[in-house]
């Protein structure tokens, strides 16, 4: 579907449609989720200008067809498969470019990378409150996109992982989300999907690849395909990204009158677990279905 183009008006919402656009032919439910926060943003920013309502009724006509074509589509129809469809998403993108940058492995890729899943977090509160590691993780990757970006543009080299002053403050660097948009070679579905970008940020051609749409775990391995990062975040401060532990001791049970509350809470972490296992990352399943024990045994969330 043809989409109206977007007014500057609406400027902030082109992010969130940028990445519904890279990901239509990849992964529908983040690209529905993209569009219908970014359908959310509009109608509170909007001043109901024609180019605007445009812009707006098209994306609510295209939300209304793909809900209908992909009615058995549990993470479209259904808020918490969503939520942990995208999570576990936003997360595997999280842990590649983390560890990209702990190993000194710097370039457009990873910046891609950091920023994309700052973004479907952002995604992820059209769902409800982000959880403290969410939140923590989706601070964390938007300055360290910022960070590699401005690095790699002023031809310095980024320092690895968390960077810290002598107080223990993270240092920040005073990226703008200007400087980013006009130094940053974007790759939209029209550029040439099989280009990598290297150090330098210089385009570098690579061989075809095949045709065919790649999955979650194909797109963690070619990162290139991913929006540039236009963003603007500020310093996390002494944050350590989350990394799901490899093993936590199962709380005790206890005789514990469980509140319907608590109870929706645990189905919910049951089923970030399902959807963890879809994509064989056990560590998040294991990380979730621990939770859930402990909050079925002590009542509290962790």
């Amino acid at each position: 579907m043809a989409f109206p183009p977007c007014p500057s008006s609406l400027k902030q919402i082109q992010h969130f449609l940028k990445i519904a656009q890279e990901h239509d032919d990849r992964d529908i439910v983040v690209a529905y989720w993209s569009r219908l926060y970014a359908l959310q943003v509009g109608l509170k920013s909007s001043t109901q200008q024609p180019e605007e309502t445009a812009l707006l009724l098209a994306i609510m006509d295209w939300l209304e067809t793909v809900k209908k074509q992909n009615s058995s589509n549990e993470a479209i129809t259904n808020e918490i498969a969503a939520s942990a469809h995208l999570e576990n998403y936003a997360l595997k993108l999280f842990l590649y470019a983390d560890k990209q940058d702990r190993e000194g492995i710097f370039g457009k890729n990873v910046v891609k990378a950091f920023y994309s899943s700052g973004v479907i977090y952002d995604i992820l509160q059209t769902l409800g409150e982000l959880s403290e590691e969410a939140l923590g993780n989706r601070k964390y990757a938007k300055w360290k996109a910022a960070y590699i970006h401005n690095c790699l543009k002023n031809g310095e080299t980024p320092i690895p992982g968390p960077i810290r002053e002598e107080g223990g403050e993270e240092e920040g660097n005073g990226m703008t989300s200007t400087d980013i948009r006009d130094n940053s070679p974007a790759i939209t579905t029209n550029s040439d999907s099989n280009a990598t970008y290297d150090h330098n940020l210089e385009l570098v051609q690579t061989s075809p690849t095949d045709s065919t749409p790649p999955t979650a775990d194909e797109i963690l391995t070619n990162p290139n395909k991913l929006p540039s990062p236009p963003v603007e975040e500020e310093k996390p401060g002494g944050f350590e990204p989350f990394v799901p532990p490899e093993q936590v001791a199962s709380p005790p049970v206890v005789d514990l009158q469980i509140t319907p509350e608590q109870m929706i809470k645990a189905q919910k972490y049951c089923k970030y677990a399902g959807s963890a296992l879809n994509y064989d990352d056990v560590k998040t399943a294991i990380e979730n279905l621990q939770k859930a024990l402990t909050l079925l045994t002590t009542g509290q969330d962790v």
